[in-house]
C-alpha cells in the first residue's frame, strides 16, 4: 500500500487574503469601544476608549428617563489622486457611529456631571451627592 500523497494548496487562501485584506478592499471593523466604570467615595467615572476622536465627535447628555447617554459619530472622507478631469482614482469613506445608555444611580449629582476627551479617552465624571448622616439615636424602649 502506498502512502497517500497530500497536495498543499496554501496558495488559494493566500490569494483571497491578499485580495480582501489590502488597502484596495479593507476589512470592516464593527466593534464597540471599551468602557470602564469606576467608583470611589466621591464620584463615579466612566472611561470610553476613543482613539483619534475629538470632543466634537461626542454628544453626552441625560435623556428623559434620567439615563446617561453617550453618543459618538465620526465621518471621514479621504480624497486622493484626482486627475485633470476630476475623476477619483481612490476615495475612501469611513463612518462610525456608537451609542451607549447607562442607568444613573440615585446618588449622582446630575447638575455637576462633566466630560472631557484627552489622550484617546473620553472621561465622564459623575459626582456623588453628599448624604448627611443622621446621628444615631439610642434609647431604651419600655416593654409593657
Amino acid at each position: 500500500m502506498m502512502p497517500a500523497r497530500r497536495f498543499n494548496q496554501t496558495w488559494l487562501p493566500s490569494i483571497f487574503d491578499d485580495f480582501f485584506d489590502t488597502n484596495w478592499m479593507g476589512r470592516a471593523n464593527a466593534t464597540a469601544p471599551a468602557i470602564n466604570v469606576l467608583e470611589d467615595d466621591k464620584e463615579y467615572r466612566v472611561e470610553l476608549a476613543a482613539p483619534g476622536l475629538t470632543k466634537d465627535d461626542f454628544d453626552v447628555h441625560i435623556d428623559e428617563d434620567n439615563n446617561l447617554v453617550i453618543y459618538m459619530e465620526k465621518k471621514t472622507d479621504n480624497r486622493e489622486g484626482k486627475d485633470s478631469k476630476g475623476r477619483y482614482l481612490r476615495r475612501e469613506f469611513s463612518y462610525t457611529k456608537f451609542q451607549q445608555t447607562l442607568l444613573l444611580p440615585d446618588d449622582v449629582k446630575k447638575d455637576a456631571i462633566a466630560a472631557a476627551v484627552a489622550d484617546g479617552v473620553l472621561t465622564v465624571t459623575l459626582p456623588k451627592e453628599t448624604v448627611e448622616e443622621k446621628p444615631q439615636v439610642t434609647r431604651q424602649i419600655e416593654i409593657k
